[in-house]
């Protein structure tokens, strides 16, 4: 999580829907949303510590974690 400052489009948006956190492509789901950038480092940060909690109003459970490490760039 890099914080820096982007365009929405070309970041990533990953949604809460309350029955899991999902990579959102089309950015229109609904759900609290919060936004990654394509930096591999990045998600692996996210993945690995509680960052997307606060954002997301949500603990993250093993599950969502694997799916985010599965949709994770892979640069």
């Amino acid at each position: 999580m890099c914080r820096q400052r982007s365009d929405k489009r070309t970041l990533i948006r990953l949604v809460n829907t309350g029955a899991g956190v999902y990579v959102d492509p089309t950015g229109k789901r609904n759900g609290r949303g919060a936004y990654l950038c394509e930096n591999r480092s990045c998600w692996e940060r996210a993945v690995s510590t509680d960052i997307l909690n606060g954002a997301l109003r949500t603990a993250l459970t093993a599950d969502d974690r694997e799916r985010l490490a599965q949709a994770m760039p892979q640069r």
